[in-house]
């Protein structure tokens, strides 16, 4: 499939994905990797090049990234290897084991390098797929009321697309989206949030389901994973949707979907970073519905069916009870069926 950051054959539909989970990330008998205490500076030694397999333990890749950071005088030496970045695997997955890269398959989050270091590490080691500056934000969260562009972060070198692998009762799915753009999730063996969707879902038996701030899909497409025959899925963010309506393509033979018409591009979505009035991006044919929005979620009454409906709003900022209520009640006043927080 073609990327719609880079434009390259770099990602791949869930199938691929999850067939790989068990030895993408898993060493060959000729695999030799040297464990690293992430506390202090590397030592004094050349980080061997990737096996023979193709793959190089994340210590050896990450003392690299080191080497390269001092040679062009961002790093002095004196830091710990921790402080190189954030490693983000791709695809994400719940590991037991400390993972040996394949080509690239780690996007690094910092704040040490500039572009040009950044340039070079992903020129120079296989594994970096991409590089991004962390600007210590949480990026994506947009507000339709002020129609503001959201803080992102920023792509300094390659590419940033990666995907997450989450679990539910019914098996796995696969969740693109663009590192710099939206919020960074890490898959944990038992997810809060999708336990939630199961719970509610297996006891609603809803026959809509309304993922009103829906992110990358996750929610709405467990749902769908589930087997509600009707999701309509919303974000005012742009990135949002358009990774939304992706991943209903990627996940397509796991939902049982013929077909996904993504109907604008993710650079001529960008010309309309957030919406106010709910906007349709997608819609898919065969199987189950699914609508794709983009816009206030508060606005979505007129596309909701008046029956047999359930509503999860996974807004980021649960931190003030009154907010939370007053979001419920909002939203049971203008639409019909059951409404949760996760």
């Amino acid at each position: 499939m073609k990327c719609p950051v880079c434009g390259d054959d770099c990602v791949s539909d869930a199938f691929e994905i999850i067939n790989s989970m068990e030895t993408i990330f898993a060493p060959c008998p000729r695999c030799r990797g040297r464990r690293l205490d992430k506390k202090i500076p590397p030592p004094e030694y050349i980080p061997p090049p990737p096996c023979i397999c193709g793959k190089r333990f994340i210590d050896d890749v990450f003392a690299h990234i080191y080497r390269i950071g001092q040679d062009e005088g961002e790093i002095t030496g004196t830091e710990p290897l921790k402080e190189v970045g954030t490693p983000l695997i791709h695809p994400g997955m719940v590991l037991n084991e400390a993972p040996y890269l394949p080509p690239r398959t780690l996007v690094l989050l910092t704040d040490l390098f500039s572009e040009k270091t950044a340039e070079r590490i992903v020129a120079e080691i296989p594994e970096v797929r991409g590089v991004v500056l962390d600007n210590h934000i949480t990026p994506g969260l947009a507000d339709p009321d002020t129609m503001e562009l959201p803080d992102t972060h920023t792509l300094l070198a390659g590419c940033d697309v990666r995907a997450n692998i989450f679990t539910t009762q019914v098996g796995p799915i696969v969740i693109y989206k663009q590192t710099s753009m939206m919020h960074i999730e890490f898959p944990r063996p038992v997810n809060p949030k999708i336990l939630t969707v199961d719970r509610q879902v297996f006891t609603k038996k809803p026959k809509t389901f309304v993922d009103a701030c829906c992110g990358p899909g996750t929610l709405g497409i467990v749902a769908a994973r589930l087997g509600v025959p009707h999701i309509i899925l919303n974000d005012a963010w742009y990135a949002a949707a358009f990774w939304t309506a992706f991943n209903l393509k990627v996940n397509h033979a796991y939902l049982g979907i013929d077909d996904v018409e993504i109907r604008e591009s993710y650079q001529a979505m960008a010309e309309h970073a957030v919406r106010r009035e709910p906007h349709l991006v997608a819609t898919t044919r065969g199987g189950i519905a699914v609508e794709v929005y983009q816009g206030d979620y508060r606005l979505l009454t007129p596309h909701i069916p008046q029956k047999d409906v359930l509503t999860v709003i996974d807004f980021f900022d649960k931190a003030s009870r009154e907010m939370v209520e007053e979001v419920i009640t909002r939203w049971k006043a203008d639409n019909k069926g059951d409404v949760f927080i996760p």
